[in-house]
C-alpha cells in the first residue's frame, strides 16, 4: 500500500511538472505574439529606426514610418477643356546643412547665399550665409528656406550652387508638398462647381456641386511613402513605396464663353434692379447638357455672390410662364382650339377672390392672343374646362413631368410642389390659380426643362452638367443624353405651342426683344411672391419675381434659356427685367456660333497662278508645296534651295551655303536664316517680319565674332 501511494505521489508530481512546462510554453508564445503586435503598431505609428552617421562620425538613430501618399485631385474642365478647378502644388523647402561636405560648403556658400538673396530678398546675401552657417554649427537638420514655394521656385532652387548636388550631398529637402484647389475664374460657377469635404471627428462627409458629386473620379488612389522623424516632427523623405494614382479629370458641359456672358449680364441687371437674387441657365436643346448656369445673391456689402444655387435649389411660383403647361393640357384634352374666342374682361371672380389683368382687359380675343398677351383669362378658361373634374387637370400636368424631380447628379434639387384636390391645402381657387402659375412651385431649372421639351419636339431630356471623365487622353466614361419622357404630348400640340411662343415675341409681351438676326420663341412671367411671414402683405409692399424662358433660334432650336430675378425694385415685368438678359445672352451665343453664319470665302475660286515662296530647306519646301498642291520643279540636288516664281509653278535651284563663310540668307524666313547664321558660330539679330531682304555682313565674308543684323520685310 505504501508502494502504491508513493507511485501515485510521483505520478501527480510528474503531471504538475508537465502542466508547468506547458503553461510556460503557452505564455511564452502569448508574450511573443504581443511583442510582434506592439512592434507592428510601433512601426506604423512611431516608425522604425535607421542608423546613420553624422559628419562627426557619431551614429544616431532616425525613426521612419510608412504613410499614405496623397494623389493629386483631377481637374474640372469646361466643354473646351479649359480648367475651372485645378490643383496647384506648393512646397515647403528645407535644408539639411549637416550632410554637406566641408569643402563643398566652403566653396559654394557665398554663391548659394547670393542666389537665395536674389530669389528671396527679405534677407541679404550675408544674412542668408549667417543663417545657414548658424544652423550648420548647431547641427540643425531641418532649416526652413521657403514656405509654399511654387514648382518654378523649386526648380530654380535646385539649380543653385550646393543645392544642385541633390538631397544627400547638397542638403536640399523639398518633399513637403501641399496641393491647393484653385478656381482660375473666381466667383464664376462657384456653387455649381462646389467642393468636397471628407468626414472628420467634427462633421460627416459633405458633397457640394460637381466637385462633390464626382469626387470618386476626382480623388484618385492613395500611394505609400516613407517619413523620417526629426526633432520637430515627421518629415517626408522622398522614398516612395507605391506611387499614388492621380484623379481623373471631369469634363463638364459648361461653355466658359457663354458662362461669362450669362454671369455678367445677370449681375448687371441685378445691380440695375437692386434685386435680392437671380438665376440664369442655358441648356442644349437636343442633349440637355447645361452650357451655363449662374445664381447670384445680394450680400450685406451690396455686391452679388454665388452663395446659394437658386437655379436648382429654390422653388417659387412660376407665374405666367406656367401658362404654357395649362395651354398644353387644354389642347391635349381637346378642351379648346387656339382660335376660340374668349372675353378677356380684365377681372375674373372666384368666390371672394379676384384675378386681374395688369392692362385692364383686352376684350374679345382668341386663346392664342390671350397667351401672347399673357392674359389671366386663363383662370377662367381652365376653371370652366375642368371644374367638374379637377383631378384630370392635375393628372394631365403630372403626365408632362411637372411634378417630378429631375434627378440631377449634383445635390440640392428640391421637388416641385403640385397638390391634388384631396390635399388639405387645396381650396376653391386652387384650380384657376394653378392655371396661371400659382399654388404650384418649381425651380428655374425644372421650368426650363419643360420648355426645352417643347423646343425638342416633345422629347423631355434630363439636364446634365458633365459630358465625360478623362484620365490623360483616355475617355474612361462618356455621358450620353438621358431621355426622361420620349414624348410629353402630341406632335400637333407641340406645333401649336411653338407658334404661340413665337407669337409672344412678334405680337405679345416679348415683342420688344425681337432680334433682327434670328428668331426667338419664349414666354414672359411676373409672379407675386410671399413674404417671410407667408403673406403677400399690403399692396404697396408686394414682392415680385420676374422671369423669361424660351429658346432660339425659333425655327431650328439650339439653346433654351431661362432668366429669373427675384424682388426687383425698379421694374417687375418679365420682358423688361429678365428678357433683356435673355436677349443679351442669345445675341452673344448667336454671334459666336459659326453654324449660323455663312463662310466669307466659301465661293472664292482657287488661284491659278503660283504663289510667292520664300527660300529655305528642301524638305520643308517640298512638304509645303505638295500639301498645297503647288506645281514645282527642283533643278539639281541640294539641302538649301532658292525659289523662283513662274506663271503657274515654282522653280527651285540649289543654294550654296559655305561652312567657314557667312551664308547668303536673303529671301529666307527668320527661322532658317537664324539657324544658318548661328550654325557658323556667329550671332544673329532680327528686325521686322517676313522674309530676309538684307543682311549686315555680306555673304561669303569670313566668319567672325560679329553679329549679323537681318532685316525682314
Amino acid at each position: 500500500m505504501e508502494f502504491i501511494s508513493t507511485r501515485k505521489k510521483k505520478k501527480v508530481k510528474d503531471n504538475k511538472s508537465i502542466y508547468l512546462r506547458a503553461y510556460l510554453i503557452y505564455f511564452s508564445f502569448v508574450i511573443i505574439m504581443i511583442v510582434v503586435v506592439v512592434k507592428t503598431i510601433m512601426l506604423q505609428f512611431e516608425g522604425r529606426s535607421e542608423v546613420f552617421t553624422t559628419n562627426d562620425g557619431v551614429q544616431e538613430k532616425m525613426p521612419t514610418r510608412t504613410v499614405k501618399r496623397i494623389p493629386r485631385r483631377g481637374e474640372i474642365l469646361d466643354a473646351n477643356y479649359n480648367p475651372m478647378i485645378t490643383s496647384v502644388s506648393f512646397y515647403d523647402i528645407h535644408m539639411d546643412p549637416t550632410v554637406i561636405d566641408q569643402k563643398l560648403f566652403d566653396e559654394g556658400i557665398n554663391e548659394l547665399s547670393q542666389g537665395l538673396s536674389e530669389m528671396y530678398p527679405t534677407r541679404s546675401a550675408s544674412e542668408w550665409e549667417r543663417y545657414i552657417r548658424s544652423a550648420r554649427s548647431s547641427k540643425k537638420r531641418y532649416l526652413l528656406i521657403k514656405r509654399k514655394a511654387t514648382i518654378e521656385e523649386k526648380k530654380e532652387l535646385a539649380n543653385l550652387p550646393i543645392f544642385n548636388k541633390g538631397r544627400l550631398k547638397g542638403g536640399l529637402i523639398d518633399s513637403e508638398e501641399t496641393i491647393v484647389r484653385k478656381r482660375p475664374h473666381g466667383e464664376l460657377l462657384k456653387r455649381t462647381l462646389g467642393y468636397y469635404r471628407a468626414p472628420d471627428r467634427k462633421a460627416g462627409e459633405l458633397r457640394v456641386g460637381i466637385e462633390g458629386a464626382f469626387n470618386d473620379y476626382l480623388a484618385g488612389e492613395y500611394g505609400e511613402e516613407i517619413e523620417q522623424k526629426y526633432g520637430n516632427g515627421w518629415k517626408k523623405t522622398g522614398q516612395i513605396i507605391r506611387e499614388s494614382v492621380e484623379g481623373a479629370n471631369v469634363v463638364t458641359s459648361i461653355d466658359l464663353e457663354i458662362q461669362e456672358v450669362a454671369h455678367t449680364e445677370l449681375e448687371r441687371q441685378l445691380r440695375n434692379q437692386d434685386a435680392k437674387h437671380g438665376s440664369v441657365i442655358v441648356m442644349d436643346v437636343k442633349t440637355g447638357f447645361v452650357k451655363a448656369i449662374a445664381s447670384l445673391t445680394k450680400a450685406s456689402d451690396g455686391n452679388y455672390y454665388e452663395t446659394f444655387n437658386h437655379a436648382i435649389g429654390t422653388k417659387e411660383v412660376p407665374g405666367s410662364t406656367f401658362k404654357l403647361a395649362s395651354l398644353m393640357a387644354l389642347l391635349e384634352d381637346g378642351k379648346v382650339n387656339i382660335t376660340d374666342e374668349v372675353n378677356a374682361s380684365g377681372e375674373y371672380h372666384f368666390y371672394n377672390n379676384v384675378m386681374t389683368d395688369h392692362d385692364g382687359g383686352y376684350g374679345k380675343i382668341t386663346i392664342k392672343q390671350a397667351f401672347e398677351k399673357s392674359s389671366n383669362v386663363f383662370t377662367k378658361i381652365v376653371h370652366n374646362a375642368y371644374k367638374g373634374n379637377k383631378e384630370s387637370f392635375v393628372n394631365r400636368l403630372r403626365s408632362f413631368g411637372l411634378a417630378d424631380s429631375l434627378g440631377l447628379d449634383i445635390k440640392g434639387e428640391v421637388k416641385p410642389t403640385m397638390y391634388y384636390p384631396s390635399h388639405p391645402n387645396w381650396s376653391g381657387i386652387s384650380l384657376p390659380w394653378m392655371a396661371v402659375g400659382y399654388e404650384v412651385q418649381q425651380t428655374p431649372l425644372q421650368t426650363l426643362a419643360f420648355y426645352n421639351a417643347v423646343a425638342n419636339n416633345g422629347k423631355f431630356v434630363k439636364p446634365q452638367f458633365v459630358q465625360e471623365i478623362r484620365r490623360g487622353q483616355e475617355v474612361i466614361k462618356k455621358f450620353e443624353p438621358i431621355v426622361l419622357r420620349e414624348r410629353i404630348c402630341k406632335e400637333s400640340t407641340i406645333r401649336t405651342l411653338k407658334s404661340c411662343l413665337e407669337g409672344v415675341m412678334i405680337n405679345g409681351t416679348g415683342r420688344a426683344l425681337k432680334s433682327s438676326y434670328f428668331s426667338i420663341a419664349g414666354k414672359t412671367g411676373t409672379a407675386r411672391i410671399l413674404n417671410a411671414d407667408n403673406t403677400y402683405g399690403d399692396k404697396g409692399s408686394y414682392k415680385y419675381q420676374a422671369s423669361f424662358v424660351g429658346y432660339f433660334p425659333a425655327d431650328e432650336p439650339m439653346y433654351s434659356c431661362i432668366v429669373v430675378i427675384s424682388e426687383p425694385k425698379s421694374d417687375i415685368y418679365g420682358a423688361r427685367v429678365s428678357g433683356t438678359v435673355f436677349s443679351a445672352i442669345a445675341n452673344k451665343v448667336y454671334a459666336s456660333t459659326l453654324k449660323y453664319h455663312e463662310a466669307i470665302n466659301e465661293k472664292k475660286q482657287r488661284l491659278e497662278e503660283a504663289p510667292v515662296s520664300k527660300d529655305g530647306n528642301r524638305t520643308d519646301l517640298e512638304k509645303v508645296l505638295r500639301t498645297f498642291k503647288v506645281p514645282h520643279t527642283i533643278h539639281n540636288d541640294g539641302e538649301w534651295l532658292s525659289t523662283t516664281k513662274q506663271e503657274k509653278s515654282i522653280d527651285l535651284e540649289p543654294r550654296y551655303i559655305g561652312d567657314k563663310t557667312v551664308p547668303n540668307v536673303v529671301g529666307m524666313s527668320a527661322k532658317d536664316a537664324v539657324f544658318l547664321i548661328e550654325k557658323t558660330g556667329m550671332r544673329a539679330k532680327v528686325i521686322g517680319y517676313g522674309a530676309v531682304v538684307t543682311q549686315s555682313i555680306p555673304a561669303g565674308t569670313k566668319v567672325s565674332n560679329n553679329t549679323v543684323v537681318l532685316t525682314l520685310k
